[in-house]
């Protein structure tokens, strides 16, 4: 009997060890002998190399290799790994909650929960481990501060029906970026498929990702936006381009969380697994860029943001993009909105 008391004490401690996971110091120890660190990242090129460049000079001794694109691209390459058994990434930085959804029902994720894994939104991160939110996009309306005035910037989304609009609003395609195809549908819920037509009738232009939607308004070319990704608009105007972005007192807000994970048959993972606790940690949760928030409720944001849940929220993304019709959804919007035929990138 006291035999089996010490075992079980000695499987309890095992247990909670395993639980905590592995210290960051075990993790950098483990991903300098790997050496290396391959990641896919979604979203425009610059954000991501200043990361790189930021974990390298924290964790000397790792060559890091982040590629910026879609998420929707990535994923498919991903695909192809899995089912070929060879995983040529360490680990995705992505918009497509979904993608990781179906990765962990495959087996295809590392199990794995950082420090701060407990101050996280439940609707940020797969109780497992397997997959965690990093930081929190919001979108926000924005807007052309030369052709815009104080009296003009839209409190709504009927605004952006105005006429004074006609020719002069952007966004990215519903069907083809998750995250507006989200955003729109929460307007939809609130005011109906017939705004829709109305917007239409309004002549508003198109553009493949949030990159070009924020150019857009830079330029001039358009001058106001329902989607735009808040952290993409700040970085317009902290470049000197006349951007600003505007929260709707009226509309709530749709908010995602930008999601992280680590492969199975991973090159690299300790190297995968040290980043994101990396990206977790407080120190790069409170110095996140202009727009964006941390996913930590026991970080304040910076930039004068107030706390995301300050706000009133849309905060269902991962199960919006997990539940049945999202098809027939997309099918339904790309009729709506024609083709894709104004392509925009990531640099």
């Amino acid at each position: 009997m006291k035999a089996r008391i010490v075992v079980t004490a000695l499987a309890l401690v095992t247990a909670a060890v395993s639980a905590r996971g592995e210290t960051t110091a075990d993790l950098y120890a483990k991903a300098k002998q790997e050496g290396a660190l391959s990641l896919y990242g979604g979203g425009p090129a610059a954000p991501w190399e200043a990361a790189a460049n930021l974990f390298k000079a924290k964790y000397p001794g790792i060559d890091v290799k982040i590629e910026a694109g879609f998420s929707n691209v990535f994923d498919q390459r991903i695909d192809k790994q899995i089912a070929a058994h060879k995983m040529e990434v360490d680990g995705a930085i992505l918009q497509t909650v979904q993608d990781f959804v179906r990765w962990k029902k495959e087996g295809a994720l590392l199990g794995f929960k950082p420090e701060g894994f407990d101050k996280i939104d439940p609707n940020w991160k797969d109780k497992d481990g397997t997959y965690v939110g990093l930081s929190v996009n919001a979108h926000t309306y924005a807007y052309n501060t030369n052709g815009v005035s104080p009296g003009q910037v839209p409190k709504s989304a009927l605004d952006f029906l105005k006429p004074e609009w006609k020719g002069k609003v952007v966004s990215a395609y519903p069907q083809d970026d998750d995250a507006t195809l989200y955003d729109f549908n929460s307007i939809t819920r609130k005011y109906g498929w017939s705004y829709w037509t109305k917007y239409m009738a309004n002549q508003p232009k198109f553009i493949q990702g949030h990159l070009g939607v924020a150019r857009s308004i830079s330029s001039g070319d358009t001058l106001v936006t329902l989607d735009t990704i808040a952290s993409i608009s700040m970085a317009e105007k902290a470049a000197g381009k006349p951007q600003e972005i505007a929260f709707s007192p009226v509309d709530p807000l749709p908010v995602w969380a930008v999601t992280g994970g680590v492969f199975k048959g991973a090159p690299h993972p300790n190297a995968a697994k040290l980043f994101i606790a990396w990206e977790l940690s407080t120190e790069v949760q409170r110095s996140l860029p202009a727009g964006t928030w941390p996913v930590r409720s026991d970080v304040t944001p910076g930039a004068g943001m107030k706390p995301i849940h300050s706000y009133k929220l849309v905060n269902s993304y991962r199960a919006f993009l997990t539940a049945p019709g999202l098809v027939a959804l997309r099918a339904r919007f790309a009729k709506l909105v024609g083709p894709i035929t104004n392509k925009g990138g990531v640099q």
